[in-house]
């Protein structure tokens, strides 16, 4: 079945494209949604809910739901780390008979990294084997073994790119792979060196990429020079200039230093929308949904 999520009309209009993310919290409470629904209900086309992903959070399904019911379409994320390939396609099911219409398929950060050493991965398949799967299940309605889907299936898919992956050529070819696979958009981690990101994106659009799936550019509001360090130190998928982190620390105290942040990822916007073969922008707001009306408006 062909998707007919709001993303996926907008998709394939001209409009330029917002997404957003909502991270949810270690609780039952419907607080943390309800905030988030109503910062965020005039806003983004679509919401991502992450998975899991600095820690034992609720679950992506739920969460989806939740906002769902409080009238923003959200981007249900699966990670490959936790699941093996039986509860992924049974989780895709539930999602589908609950209304979910748009997947992010991630690998996912590696256990160590999100507070839990001693939790085992599972990784059955990975993140493009993922893809395929819920092609397979939108377009033949099949699961991998090749039992028949009862009832209607139809998600739009997406998929994650890390522009600062290097050697170039490879990172190409893993998003070639995800592309061929099925991928409907792609999401790429947090872009702050904006020469580095133009030069990933004039690969991209010379291997037609953009022609094929919407690129959206992720955005991210740094709270603090500390907070750009442990990223960069961290994770491999934060490429911080130093000159970023040093404007930070410049700036002065913690509050300084947030709106320094936002200023820094205004600047990102600003100069890449526009871009030749950029369809929009996914703000990475950490936590801080608060900010995602203020980055909003540096788009128009």
């Amino acid at each position: 079945m062909k998707p007919d999520s709001r993303l996926a009309r907008v998709i394939q209009s001209e409009d330029f494209i917002i997404t957003a993310e909502y991270q949810p919290r270690s609780g039952t409470s419907a607080s943390p949604i309800e905030a988030c629904a109503g910062v965020l209900h005039d806003g983004p086309i679509a919401v991502n809910v992450a998975d899991n992903h600095y820690g034992v959070a609720m679950s992506s399904l739920a969460a989806s739901i939740g906002l769902e019911r409080s009238g923003i379409e959200p981007v249900y994320q699966v990670v490959t780390r936790d699941r093996n390939r039986i509860a992924l396609q049974s989780d895709l099911i539930g999602a589908a008979f609950l209304g979910i219409k748009n997947v992010l398929c991630l690998s996912g950060y590696h256990q160590t990294l999100m507070g839990s050493p001693d939790s085992a991965n599972v990784f059955d398949i990975d993140s493009i084997q993922l893809i395929a799967a819920i092609k397979k299940m939108n377009e033949e309605g099949l699961l991998l073994d090749g039992t028949k889907i009862d009832g209607p299936f139809s998600m739009l898919i997406g998929a994650a790119a890390n522009p600062s992956l290097m050697p170039l050529e490879l990172n190409i070819i893993r998003l070639k792979k995800k592309v061929k696979a099925g991928a409907d958009f792609i999401q790429t981690q947090a872009v702050f060196d904006v020469e580095a990101f133009k030069h990933w994106l004039d690969a991209v659009r010379s291997e037609q990429i953009t022609k094929k799936v919407a690129i959206l550019a992720g955005v991210m509001p740094l709270a603090s020079a500390a907070e750009a360090k442990r990223l960069k130190e961290t994770y491999t998928d934060f490429n911080i200039p130093d000159e970023v982190i040093a404007r930070l620390d410049k700036a002065g105290n913690e509050e300084a230093q947030k709106k320094e942040g936002v200023a820094i990822c205004v600047e990102v916007i600003k100069k890449i929308k526009g871009l030749p073969g950029l369809r929009g922008i996914h703000i990475l707001s950490g936590g801080n949904e608060a900010v995602v009306p203020q980055l909003i408006s540096a788009t128009v």
